[in-house]
């Protein structure tokens, strides 16, 4: 199925779209830098990018791409650094757009791309994409985190999967009476613990943001009870195993996890992909709340950007459209585990059967909650949190002037901006 029929797809990418450099007959090259989701090389991104150029190049003569696959740890950056010095790539895919749109440096999405593409992606993340009303962000690719648990080590220690905060604790413990590593792992090193923190506030009935959903309010009430909660019944009862959270990094959990050593921690389809290959049996429940009432899950997105510097809009403008196809949208999620992040590639998925591991996932995406990427001063709060949260659950630790400290932090990004 695809997304749009490609003759209509281009004459509506055409009519919008306008001119620019290249539509005279020269031959125009698109840099694409993106970030690589695969583990080695034999699942690498580049495949997938080579495989979706090549396959547009034989229908758009004129248009080439050119197509750069970095690490995760370091596209962000290698992508900065070619903006700053005057080298931005026609298009980046990788974690955050708002400074390069608040810089006046990105198209707006309704310059590239016609307007059924435009309104087929998921709402909330259409929403997620825009700076200021404006749509400069194009979702690529999106996830929900659950809680896993290992099904073997808790039929083994006679446990339950949790409904509550007191079963989690209940759970932990029973799994450290059966010598469980980590009975739960709590990564809240600086590798991504501005995620592991968000699912905890949410689950806690907080968050990074007030509910105007525009100021942050990190030092709330509900967020200092939740890192009170955690530091006072896993952390200080030995129920998040031989690592002190502030030192554990995701991988290093998601790796123990893998090797059969955790009992319960958050994570996303990859992981559950690769634990089951190693012979993990995963359960999959969504974190829950103190009560057991329903919280919001946290959803992630990674987005596709288009820079003005080369003026080669229109060319952009038709290979997106084709990058939004279904075939290549539901291609790159059956790769990697990926949720769609398009209306009728997420319908597409929940009609096929061989997806259902994935079905959990793409249930909470819809009501799910997303980092405050469209704010600039995201990224100096998540580098606070990186650096600082561990430091709340410690056994001596004080979650209130933590998460004040923060808070300090994000104002002081607000009033820079």
């Amino acid at each position: 199925m695809r997304l749009i029929a490609a003759v209509a797809a281009l004459s509506m990418a055409a009519t919008l779209s306008g001119c620019g450099a290249g539509d005279a007959g020269d031959d125009v090259t698109l840099k694409l830098v993106a970030a690589d989701y695969g583990s080695n090389d034999s699942n690498t991104s580049q495949k997938y990018w080579d495989g979706v150029a090549r396959s547009f190049e034989k229908t758009h003569p004129g248009i080439k791409i050119d197509v750069d696959v970095m690490s995760w740890k370091n596209v962000d950056r290698e992508v900065a650094e070619m903006v700053k010095n005057g080298q931005a790539p026609d298009l980046a895919q990788i974690g955050a757009y708002a400074d390069y749109a608040d810089a006046g440096q990105l198209y707006r999405v309704d310059e590239l791309l016609p307007i059924p593409t435009q309104a087929n992606f998921l709402p909330l993340l259409s929403r997620a994409g825009r700076v200021e009303r404006t749509q400069y962000g194009m979702p690529f690719a999106a996830s929900t985190r659950l809680l896993f648990y290992n099904k073997g080590l808790f039929d083994k220690a006679g446990a339950k999967p949790p409904k509550n905060w007191d079963d989690i604790r209940a759970a932990a413990e029973k799994l450290k009476g059966e010598g469980v590593k980590y009975p739960f792992a709590l990564p809240l090193g600086s590798e991504e613990s501005q995620a592991e923190t968000m699912m905890w506030m949410l689950a806690g009935g907080g968050g990074y943001r007030d509910t105007s959903d525009i100021s942050y309010d990190i030092n709330s009430n509900a967020n200092i009870a939740t890192f009170t909660w955690l530091k006072n019944n896993l952390v200080r009862r030995g129920l998040t195993g031989p690592v002190a959270p502030g030192d554990l990094d995701r991988q290093e959990a998601f790796d123990a996890f893998i090797r059969g050593d955790v009992g319960m921690l958050n994570g996303h389809p990859t992981l559950m992909e690769a634990a089951e290959k190693a012979g993990i049996q995963v359960g999959k429940v969504p974190l829950p709340s103190p009560d057991g009432e329903s919280r919001p899950a946290m959803g992630v997105a990674d987005w596709m950007m288009a820079f003005k510097q080369n003026d080669h809009r229109k060319q952009i403008g038709e290979f997106l459209t084709y990058v939004y196809e279904d075939k290549n949208v539901l291609a790159f999620s059956d790769q990697y585990d990926i949720l769609p992040v398009t209306t009728t590639a997420s319908t597409a998925m929940r009609a096929d059967a061989k997806h259902k591991d994935l079905w959990p996932f793409l249930e909470e995406l819809p009501t799910s909650e997303l980092y405050p990427v469209g704010q600039t001063s995201w990224a100096k709060v998540s580098e606070s949190v990186k650096k600082n949260i561990g430091k709340a659950v410690a056994p001596d630790g004080d979650p209130d002037a933590v998460l004040s400290g923060i808070a300090r932090d994000a104002e002081d990004a607000e009033a820079a901006e």
